[in-house]
């Protein structure tokens, strides 16, 4: 067994260092960092320019979702205050139209990615920047997000429903939205969640309920109260990761740009106002309070968490295992799992009384199931196997083949976890949680990206090694994993004009190419330096 994990492990380093080196050596080759001569470190003056390039990129973004036509956003009479059709939401949108929301969207993308990437380089090799100004960056670049419609996803749509319903005394643990009937809270769901029961624990359901309370029954209302909410969950994330980093002993303003300021998180968790945002938030917060020896209230934090989304539930696990490090015997960790146990079951309960719904969302955990994406793993080996065997002439059950990849691909996950779980003090507790929770997100059967926010905020401050250029790469495909629209983006561009496509794929290209300043520069490490002054 033991030579078995170190051949897989010689061949992760392998495959992994060849990766990263190749990368490396396109980055530095064919972008404009290597246009600069590497100079020393000028200090943290420069952070405005990171800063404007970066709230010009969400503006991008803003602006490619604020087109009628846009497939990045849904496009439905009264769905946001501005940017969607008042006629008819069927009408197709013109071709320039359409290119000039691709344009703009998928430009915005490239050029945040590359300003975050590098700010997070310099924070990498300069730690102690000025976390006043770090905080700056979030609020400018978090704005245009605020104002934008939703993009990406629809499941605010759904969690405004489920908010309705929750308010109306429906437990969403039953029924679908589509039990509302008609109206403009049941209209903008997704039908393949019309009639799906929700899966989120009693926290959050009642935070929902209140919320449409507050915004007495408005959709429009609770739509910008459920993105108030994730805004203010990402804000407790920033707290929550300096904290984390502190106790950790690692620098605050790096962890900060790895999770606060990650463009997955401020566009998939503070644009679509995805749950996981609170979610991740309180089970920051737990870990933190975990390692400054607070267990009840690292327990309640962590407890409601799972009372948010049901992974959670696992940090419990990890906090009551390893608050005594290096026990000489089982004894020792009876009064932490009893007092993590106690603890958390009077939260559960507490929210499930209020909410007022039982214990329904438990049985409900699993039916996202029925999404069949390529994206994740397990579900594209399955849905591949399908077409083979068919290909082959051999008739297949495709229910019957996802079943098999899903349950071998999860219990290869829980496999690994359960092996993280008992081996945590080599390598930390907290980072063994967050690749723990990370290759249950990978090898899921659904792999959305807000889900890879659960383990990437707490690698942020505990990675080690190469797990940093895996958090860099996992933030920056993340929010192309299962983009929305893509048939119907796919189709448009079939019958625009190639004349056109080609000036959009110029103008790509050139934000692509686009020098952003000399304060890139300071991203190389001193060996990238002497490298970079060879190649000359």
């Amino acid at each position: 067994m033991r030579t078995t994990l170190r051949a897989i492990r010689r061949g992760y380093e392998y495959v992994a260092s060849g990766f990263e080196s190749l990368v490396t050596l396109l980055e530095h080759r064919y972008t404009p960092l290597g246009r600069f001569r590497p100079g020393p470190f000028a200090g943290w003056d420069f952070l405005w320019q990171p800063a404007l390039v970066g709230c010009i990129a969400m503006c991008l973004i803003l602006v490619g979702g604020c087109f009628p036509g846009s497939p990045f956003k849904l496009n439905m009479i009264s769905t946001w205050f501005f940017g969607e059709p008042t006629v008819s939401p069927t009408l197709a949108p013109g071709q320039t139209q359409l290119l000039l929301s691709i344009v703009s969207t998928y430009g915005g993308l490239l050029l945040l990615m590359r300003c975050w990437l590098r700010l997070a380089q310099i924070v990498n090799v300069h730690p102690g920047a000025t976390m006043k100004k770090l905080w700056r960056i979030f609020f400018v670049w978090s704005l245009p997000l605020l104002v934008a419609p939703p993009l990406f996803s629809r499941d605010i749509f759904s969690y405004a429903a489920q908010g309705e319903m929750t308010a109306h005394g429906l437990s969403p643990y039953l029924y679908g939205p589509f039990t509302l009937g008609s109206g403009p809270y049941v209209s903008p769901v997704d039908p393949l969640w019309g009639n799906a029961p929700a899966p989120y624990g009693p926290a959050f359901l009642w935070v929902d309920g209140t919320i449409d309370r507050i915004a007495r029954h408005n959709q429009l209302a609770t739509l910008v109260g459920l993105r108030l909410l994730e805004f203010a969950a990402i804000m407790l994330i920033g707290y929550a990761i300096t904290l984390l980093a502190k106790a950790m002993r690692r620098d605050p303003s790096e962890a900060f740009v790895l999770a606060a300021l990650n463009p997955m998180m401020l566009i998939e968790l503070v644009n679509g106002a995805h749950n996981d945002a609170l979610m991740t938030a309180l089970l920051v917060l737990g870990v933190a309070l975990a390692l400054r020896r607070r267990l009840v209230w690292a327990t309640i934090a962590t407890a409601c968490a799972a009372c948010v989304k049901a992974p959670a539930a696992l940090g419990l696990a990890f906090i009551a295992w390893n608050w005594t490090p290096s026990p000489e015997s089982w004894r020792q960790r009876v009064r932490p799992i009893s007092v993590t146990t106690a603890v958390a079951a009077v939260v559960v309960g507490f929210w499930t009384v209020l909410a007022g719904f039982g214990f329904g969302w438990v049985q409900n955990l699993f039916t996202n199931g029925n999404v069949r994406s390529w994206a994740a793993p397990a579900t594209g080996v399955g849905l591949g196997l399908h077409l083979w065997l068919a290909h082959l002439g051999i008739a297949t059950d495709l229910t019957h083949d996802l079943t098999i990849s899903r349950v071998i691909a999860m219990s290869i996950a829980l496999a690994f976890a359960t092996w993280f779980f008992f081996t945590a003090e080599r390598r930390g507790w907290v980072r063994s949680l967050a690749m723990a929770l990370l290759l249950i997100v990978i090898l899921g059967p659904v792999l959305q990206p807000w889900y890879l926010s659960w383990s990437l905020v707490l690698l942020a401050a505990s990675y080690r090694g190469r797990e940093h250029f895996w958090l860099l790469f996992l933030t920056i495909i993340g929010p192309v994993i299962g983009l929305p629209g893509g048939k119907s983006l796919l189709s448009g561009l079939a019958a625009a004009n190639p004349l056109l496509i080609a000036l959009a794929l110029a103008v790509l290209g050139g934000v692509l190419l686009l020098p952003m300043g000399s304060w890139t520069q300071w991203s190389w490490p001193e060996w990238k330096v002497a490298l970079a002054e060879q190649e000359r």
